[in-house]
């Protein structure tokens, strides 16, 4: 038996906090990202730092992926959150043979301007 869908009821300044939290996020991945160290020797070699030895320990590439990987699934995960407050929800008329039924007609032509070289 499927769970009835309740209505998300969200407090103004919820996105607002939300987004600066996703900011945030999002800059501390890009530093993740850049002290790695891969095959150029990240972000350590672009400031003339030692390209094959980790100021962290051999074992900090592990331990890296796994923050790296960790912070961007929460990421993700905010930025679904956001979405999922965000997003419009649909608006239910009294009448459901109302909401078969168009409101009004709408032009659907597209107007095209007169090329200034073309008479007619």
């Amino acid at each position: 038996m499927p769970l009835p869908s309740l209505p998300l009821a969200v407090s103004a300044w919820i996105p607002g906090v939300l987004n600066v939290l996703i900011l945030l996020v999002g800059v501390f991945l890009v530093f993740l990202i850049l002290i790695q160290r891969g095959k150029g020797g990240g972000l350590a070699g672009a400031f003339g730092g030692a390209g094959g030895s980790s100021a962290f320990g051999s074992r900090a590439g592990d331990t890296f992926t796994r923050i790296t990987i960790t912070v961007a699934a929460v990421w993700v995960l905010l930025i679904m959150i956001m979405v999922k407050i965000i997003q419009p929800q649909p608006t239910s008329k009294s009448n459901p043979a109302d909401a078969e039924q168009p409101d009004q007609q709408q032009d659907t032509r597209l107007y095209v301007p007169p090329v200034p070289w073309e008479r007619t």
